[in-house]
Parts: C-alpha cells; sequence; structure tokens
C-alpha cells in the first residue's frame, strides 16, 4: 500500500512537470511563388528556419506552404484553421497587399482569435504589408507596425546596423550590414507604445531615387531622408492580450539567410513569440550553400535584357 501511495504520489508531482515541458508548437506559413528566381522564396525560406530549428530544444515547427493550412475534405482541399488552434506561435513569409494570404476568406478572423488566446504573431518581408482597408488595424494592434502604401517605401539598400538594443531577439548578434528590400518609414503605434526597434539605420538619399508611387517615394518620405532620419525596419511588440509580435521587412533576397546574424536575429524573434526563452548567444544555426539551393520555387529564369 505505501508503495501504491508513493508511486501515485511520484506521478501526481512528475505529470504536471511533464506537461509544463511539452514542446511549443509553432507555425510557418509560406505564400505562393512570386517574383524571379533567389527573391520571395516563401517556401525555401520557411523550410529553412525549421531545419535551423530542428535541434533547438522546447519547440516544433510545422511549415505550411500555399499560404494558409489546408485539409482534404470529400475529395476538395479545403482550409484547415484548426491547424492554428494550439500554435503557440505563427509566422507568415508571404506576399501583401491584396493578394496577402491572411486578408483571403476569414483568416484574418482566425489569426485573430488565436491572438487573442495568446498565441505570438510576426511578419517577414512583404507579409509586414496588409491593406489599410483591411488588415492595417489588425497589423498594428498584433505586430505594432505595417507598411501602408503612398506612405511607406521599398527601395533596395544597404542596411548598416551599427548598433542594437538589448532584447532576447539580439542576444549573439552582432552589428551588420545586408543589402535588401528594406522597407521603412512603417506606420507604427501611436507613441510607439509596448513596441521595441530591432534594427535601425538611416536610409542613403539613392534610396529616393525612384519616382512618387504607391511604394516607391512620397514628399513627406523624401523629407526624412534629405534630413537623415534613422528608420526602423524590424521591431518587436508586447502587446495588451499577452501576446508577442515582431515584423521584419527584410528577406527579399533568398541569400541574405545565409547571414549568420540576420538568420539569427529572426530565429530568435520566432522561438521569442512562443515564450520560449532565447539562449544568451542566440538560437545556434548552420546554414550550408546546399541548404541554401534547397526547396526553392519552381521560377523560369529571368529573360535576357535586349
Amino acid at each position: 500500500m505505501k508503495l501504491v501511495k508513493s508511486v501515485l504520489l511520484i506521478a501526481a508531482l512528475v505529470l504536471p512537470l511533464g506537461a509544463m515541458a511539452a514542446d511549443k508548437k509553432i507555425v510557418l506559413i509560406a505564400g505562393t511563388p512570386s517574383h524571379p528566381p533567389g527573391a520571395h522564396e516563401h517556401r525555401a525560406g520557411c523550410l529553412l528556419f525549421q531545419k535551423c530549428l530542428a535541434e533547438f530544444p522546447g519547440v516544433k515547427v510545422t511549415v505550411y506552404d500555399g499560404g494558409w493550412p489546408t485539409k482534404s475534405l470529400n475529395g476538395q482541399t479545403v482550409d484547415d484553421d484548426s491547424a492554428l488552434d494550439e500554435a503557440d506561435a505563427i509566422v507568415i513569409y508571404s506576399d501583401g497587399g491584396a493578394k496577402h494570404p491572411a486578408l483571403a476568406g476569414e483568416h484574418l478572423a482566425t489569426l485573430g482569435r488565436q491572438i487573442k488566446r495568446g498565441a505570438g504573431f510576426g511578419c517577414i518581408h512583404y507579409a509586414v504589408e496588409p491593406t489599410k482597408e483591411k488588415g492595417q488595424a489588425e497589423w498594428l494592434d498584433w505586430i505594432g507596425g505595417a507598411f501602408e502604401i503612398n506612405w511607406s517605401v521599398n527601395p533596395h539598400w544597404d542596411g548598416n546596423f551599427q548598433k542594437l538594443p538589448v532584447h532576447a531577439v539580439t542576444r549573439g548578434v552582432q552589428p551588420f550590414t545586408t543589402t535588401d528590400e528594406w522597407y521603412f518609414n512603417m506606420r507604427f503605434r501611436p507613441d510607439m507604445k509596448g513596441v521595441t526597434p530591432i534594427l535601425t539605420a538611416v536610409p542613403p538619399l539613392a534610396t529616393m531615387n525612384r519616382r512618387d508611387g504607391a511604394h516607391e517615394g512620397n514628399p513627406a518620405v523624401r523629407e526624412l531622408v534629405a534630413q537623415g532620419v534613422p528608420q526602423h525596419v524590424m521591431w518587436v511588440a508586447e502587446n495588451d492580450h499577452g501576446s508577442r509580435g515582431f515584423g521584419f521587412t527584410g528577406g527579399h533576397f533568398h541569400g541574405s539567410w545565409q547571414k549568420d546574424d540576420q538568420r539569427k536575429l529572426v530565429l530568435n524573434a520566432i522561438v521569442w513569440l512562443a515564450h520560449v526563452e532565447v539562449p544568451p548567444g542566440g538560437v545556434p544555426s548552420t546554414v550550408t550553400a546546399a541548404d541554401l539551393a534547397a526547396n526553392l520555387d519552381p521560377k523560369p529564369a529571368p529573360k535576357p535584357k535586349k
């Protein structure tokens, strides 16, 4: 009898600990193919992150491509919103604007339910841009900022990140420079409430060489660049409902993920979203040329210029 009681007591103590130690569920949603080869490689990028996190303790990463989780029902492919029900973090790497997968059907409402219960939400590159009419209010609430057409801009330039703030997502990350399509002049919450800038740099004057347009330029941003005002191109957010968010505007070029500090920064942010402790040296990973070449979308080669 004493032995039985001892076993029951041990079980009562151990089982809750085991439940608490369950891996955090991270869902990465990759958008459909777009842009020439080597750019907007959403699927390859998400699968690369999954590979990098495969040996990281305490997380389980699942990748869904095509823009949203799906399942087969009565011989048809339909949305599988239930794939997000237990997610601790959801990250979308996709095209944005009217083509944003989060704006299709009832996806925005689905995300809202998951975030309200505490799931973290992150957006990479074009995914930081919903539309002003649909999604922008949610983006400000969920990740703290958004790309707004006729205000924000998307030039290619060398982001020279000379100083990083002290934050969990910057652990182990050293200052770096990367050529990418760094969006800037983002729309943020009033007074940056709950928002912490992570990557900040001064865009060069050459970023304003294009004519004004929905994504290219406008008088307000031209004045800021002329004045040398620093711009935030990555940020994290702590939300009132307990969830976390991040926006990372780089990631246009798939090759940029071979940059150790840029990759570590995003991996850190992904696990941080899920309320997983980022180690002092950051999330370790190694990416080879073969890793980078894996899972690329089958895109036609660019036509030669005449």
